[in-house]
């Protein structure tokens, strides 16, 4: 057995962690609202025809915050079809995924959702082929109290009180081309920069997040952010990062080291951040928005051989296998390494569509393997995140270099009691770990939840939703301060570590 160090120190902070950082999203694509979190005929549906058991996940999972209602959708969606009685909504193509919308889940209704899951809205605006006008106008709708145009049609709607959605996004992948009103850097910086002035000017109380690039390997990466922010530095207060992993050539080593890239995309988005910083010779320090972030790749094959232009057909249902879940945990670890300036993320997406739940219409519901450590990462990753040193074996595969074996966070609990060890062993061998928490006296580990042992392909279904989950494990020695726990080959892991008083 190969052996590994982590070191903690409670003085060595990277910072608060927001909690906002295990958001989720829905988007109007596939059965992610419609079958997903709305199914009016299901038995467990409620007065609206939420589903009862997608909310109750969602609360477990303590989802903070919700990016709505896209995604590329947003570039082509017009808000106003989606409020008001709903036999008067339109049905629309939507040219995003090739499907017919008929809007009978709109603004009001996701808000209402919002509610009644114990989440916030983050709320998308059309960039695509709207702007400035229609933004101000959702904004006004959703969170100005009375006594105007668009709030009174809200009370008119039935909610007199506005909905008071905090956190906007200034568009979608505008860098992309596969968008629908695709923009340059310069076109898309100034339409967000007016944008953000009129949207403030409704509401002073809002954040915007500004597009970044839609993924590390875009051609304009970086150079977009440069550009886009220079226009829009002094109005906005994130700048979004989206990006996605797969594993269509097989390559396991490779797959679990792609936080390696997700790390040095980070840095790179911040450098340019504090760049513009400095140019501008502001005060601001601009944060980061990473409001899609996923594994992503298992139904592509499937989405090739869709038909057009359905209703809620089923797209994107990938399903994810243990290896996904590794590569999802240590996503989760990357995302907390840089809580100093990531302060919002949403996995994508939260109900059937590349997502961590999934459900049958008007049927059963489960659990897939990417669950468990988001779950976990959730509920024991809020407070401060630990600058912890990692000293373990390495390995070189065909995409990176160097890779450590071992990929690890620390968490002190904002109440300090608990100290919480997450960490991904992506390794063939089993690793005996050492950790030292002598600024920790009298602690105790609480528990040890573990996944390891499953063939990496191996994943849930509705008819065995337990094929693949954590259990808990005995393989560690507490003596006096020292900690030494095996972290299992292929494994997924959380210590929970009690503080003495």
């Amino acid at each position: 057995m190969k052996k590994a160090v982590i070191k903690i120190d409670r003085d060595y902070k990277i910072g608060p962690i927001d909690n906002r950082i295990y958001g989720n999203f829905i988007e109007h694509i596939g059965r992610a609202v419609y079958g997903g979190i709305y199914d009016p005929g299901h038995p467990l549906a409620d007065d609206m025809g939420f589903r009862k058991d997608v909310i109750a996940l969602t609360k477990e999972l303590k989802v903070p915050i919700v990016r709505y209602p896209g995604g590329n959708f947003v570039s082509g969606y017009n808000w106003e079809d989606g409020i008001g009685p709903k036999e008067l909504r339109p049905r629309r193509t939507e040219l995003a995924w090739f499907a017919i919308e008929d809007n009978q889940v709109g603004t009001d209704e996701f808000c209402e959702w919002s509610r009644r899951a114990d989440t916030d809205v983050m709320m998308a605006v059309n960039l695509g082929t709207r702007g400035a006008d229609a933004a101000r106008n959702l904004v006004e709708y959703c969170n100005f109290p009375g006594g105007t145009y668009w709030s009174d049609l809200r009370i008119k709607n039935g909610y007199r009180d506005p909905h008071g959605v905090k956190l906007w996004n200034l568009g979608n992948e505008m860098d992309g081309p596969w968008q629908i009103g695709h923009k340059t850097a310069e076109e898309y910086g100034r339409a967000a920069c007016e944008t953000a002035k009129v949207m403030k000017w409704v509401d002073p109380s809002i954040e915007l997040v500004a597009c970044g690039s839609s993924n590390s390997g875009m051609n304009t990466c970086y150079e977009w952010e440069a550009t886009v922010l220079d226009h829009t530095y002094d109005f906005v207060d994130y700048v979004s990062m989206h990006q996605y992993y797969g594993n269509e050539k097989n390559d396991t080593p490779s797959f679990l080291a792609n936080t390696m890239d997700m790390d040095r995309f980070i840095n790179h988005i911040v450098s340019v951040c504090d760049y513009i910083q400095a140019k501008k010779r502001s005060k601001k320090v601009l944060n980061i928005s990473f409001d899609e972030w996923n594994v992503w790749y298992h139904a592509f094959a499937d989405n090739a051989k869709a038909e057009k232009w359905r209703e809620k057909p089923a797209y994107n249902e990938d399903q994810y296998n243990f290896e996904d879940a590794l590569l999802v945990g240590g996503m989760m670890i990357t995302l907390l390494k840089h809580a100093d300036r990531v302060k919002v993320a949403c996995m994508a997406q939260l109900v059937n569509v590349i997502a961590p739940i999934m459900t049958e219409n008007g049927g059963r519901i489960w659990k897939q393997t990417i669950y468990y450590p988001y779950l976990h990462a959730s509920l024991y990753g809020r407070g401060t995140a630990l600058n912890v040193l990692v000293d373990a074996p390495k390995y070189d595969c065909k995409e990176y270099t160097d890779v450590p074996a071992l990929e690890s966070i620390a968490v002190e609990s904002e109440d300090g009691a608990y100290v919480t060890i997450f960490a991904m062993n992506r390794g063939e061998e089993d690793l005996e770990v050492s950790c030292c928490l002598r600024d920790y006296p009298g602690c105790r580990v609480e528990e040890f939840i573990t996944m390891a042992g499953y063939d990496l392909k191996q994943y849930n279904t509705a008819d065995q939703p337990d094929r693949v989950i954590p259990q808990s494990s005995s393989a560690y020695e507490m003596e006096g301060d020292c900690l030494t726990v095996t972290f299992s080959s292929y494994s997924w892991n959380v210590v929970r570590v009690r503080v003495g008083k």
